[in-house]
């Protein structure tokens, strides 16, 4: 048993749920498309699971405690063990309602070993959007 735990990474992403906030990060230009540079997210985590996430999030000037729950088949199909340069231990894939009127933007939210979760909200089109934000757990939710 110890075996097969250290062999699927063991993270119980359960420890995730709660309130996590913080700012937007990175500064270079390709980055600083739709989101202000001093906006704050905020991510509510109510359900979590190795299948799934849903809460509410909220992004200064753009989302406003909209809720959000992954996209099943991203989490049936080979995007749910995505990962890129930082590691993080598991990825979600969700839709968030924007309040400028130009539709949807794609969330995906990261968990990471070290207890911090970072959130991209991304969306192409006419009214393009990319905003990164690194969250820690909030204090006083």
């Amino acid at each position: 048993v110890l075996l097969l735990c250290l062999a699927s990474a063991c993270t119980d992403v359960r420890t995730f749920e709660g309130t996590w906030q913080g700012p937007r990060v990175g500064s270079a230009a390709p980055l600083d498309v739709g989101v202000a540079g001093s906006a704050n997210a905020t991510l509510a985590i109510d359900k979590l699971d190795n299948h799934g996430i849903s809460g509410r999030l909220s992004v200064d000037g753009l989302v406003l405690d909209a809720p959000y729950a992954s996209v099943p088949g991203a989490e049936a199909d080979a995007l749910a063990g995505m990962t890129f340069d930082g590691s993080p231990s598991r990825v979600y894939l969700a839709f968030v309602d924007i309040t400028d009127g130009g539709g949807e933007a794609l969330a995906l939210i990261a968990l990471y070993d070290d207890k911090r979760v970072e959130v991209r909200v991304i969306r192409g089109g006419a009214q393009p959007l990319y905003g990164i934000f690194a969250l820690a757990r909030a204090e006083n939710p």
